[in-house]
């Protein structure tokens, strides 16, 4: 099955957007990331973009070091570069790497999807902005928790403690949880339709 959230780019489209709305005095600003200011957020964002770019390509991964000069440029142009790559036939062939765990590529776009998804939050909420996330997004997302599900033991996710969360909270936050965030107090999430 297709990501076809990648080569559309909802998620890719939703981010640029939300990085263009990060003004010079938010940078020093903390994020729901532990220990992580909206600078060393854009930098993990332009990293990853870059590496899963480099994955779609079957290409080295040259990940910026830090946050660049130009990453108001920079950061949408590897965006928009990574929506482009997955377009290709050949993005979804093969065998490549996150975070050192080997992969299907099919299953390096999920990857790709729950990152895009799960920092744009991050940053939305770490700079007083509002994120839009649509269903096939969450069919994405939700489809990353299946491949890496929390421990029933535990209580540990792929990202730390799970976040109790209420029955009826909506998807977005239910994920979210899953990701280790709090949404609880966050009333700025948009959850859309399907696109």
């Amino acid at each position: 099955m297709e990501v076809c959230d990648v080569r559309s780019g909802p998620a890719t489209q939703e981010m640029r957007r939300l990085v263009g709305g990060v003004a010079d005095d938010d940078l020093d600003r903390p994020t729901p990331c532990d220990d992580w200011t909206v600078r060393d957020l854009l930098a993990h964002i332009h990293q990853f973009s870059s590496v899963f770019t480099d994955n779609a390509r079957k290409a080295p991964m040259r990940p910026p070091d830090g946050l660049v000069g130009d990453w108001r440029t920079a950061i949408p142009e590897q965006l928009e570069d990574l929506a482009a790559a997955w377009a290709e036939p050949g993005a979804w062939e093969g065998r490549v790497s996150a975070g050192g765990v080997e992969m299907p590529a099919r299953d390096n776009a999920v990857v790709a999807v729950e990152e895009l998804t799960v920092h744009a939050w991050d940053l939305a909420r770490a700079t007083d902005q509002r994120v839009h996330v649509q269903d096939a997004t969450l069919d994405e997302v939700e489809r990353f928790f299946t491949m890496f599900p929390p421990d029933p033991e535990t209580g540990t996710g792929p990202f730390g403690p799970v976040t109790p969360i209420a029955d009826d909270a909506d998807r977005l936050h239910r994920v979210l949880a899953l990701a280790g965030r709090d949404p609880r107090t966050n009333t700025t999430d948009e959850q859309t339709g399907p696109r």
